[in-house]
């Protein structure tokens, strides 16, 4: 039996993609494997971790519990997305000065996480930003390096 696909249109990291996909398929599956944007991670795909954290038409959303055909028409931004062509962002680079990205399976995520929350607020304190990345586990325990992250690029201002 074979699975009827669904033409999906979406904006990805600021290019326009369409694509055929299954009905079932979730968002995350859509990324890594029909687009090929291996960023995104899979890690529990119950939407407990954040590993798969991206941006859907500006809000932050786990995308292993949103189906890709919910995403038709809309905006998303991935890891990939936050830095420019051969540039890492200020977000970025400072997770990587602090020694934040341990493993690093959970930091695509933690860093779309922390994007979303200095969109939001450009100064957060230490308990906004414990509070902006909440949904996201780091199975290394690197926590006071990621908000010592955050809040350097905060502090950047880039």
């Amino acid at each position: 039996m074979q699975t009827e696909k669904i033409p999906v249109v979406v904006t990805v990291n600021g290019e326009r993609r369409e694509v055929e996909t299954c009905a079932h398929h979730s968002l995350l599956e859509f990324l890594r494997d029909e687009i090929g944007l291996t960023g995104t991670k899979e890690c529990c795909s119950e939407g407990e971790c954040g590993a798969c954290t991206v941006l859907m038409n500006g809000r932050s959303v786990d995308s292993c519990l949103v189906l890709a055909v919910e995403a038709d028409g809309g905006e998303i931004v991935t890891i990939e997305g936050m830095g420019s062509a051969g540039r890492l962002s200020a977000l970025q680079e400072a997770f990587t000065e602090t020694g934040a990205v341990q493993c690093g399976f959970c930091i695509p995520g933690m860093i779309v996480s922390a994007g979303y929350l200095l969109e939001r607020n450009p100064r957060p304190t230490a308990g906004d930003i414990k509070e902006g990345l909440d949904g996201n586990l780091c199975r290394c325990a690197g926590y006071s390096r990621i908000i010592e992250a955050v809040r350097m690029a905060a502090e950047s201002g880039k």
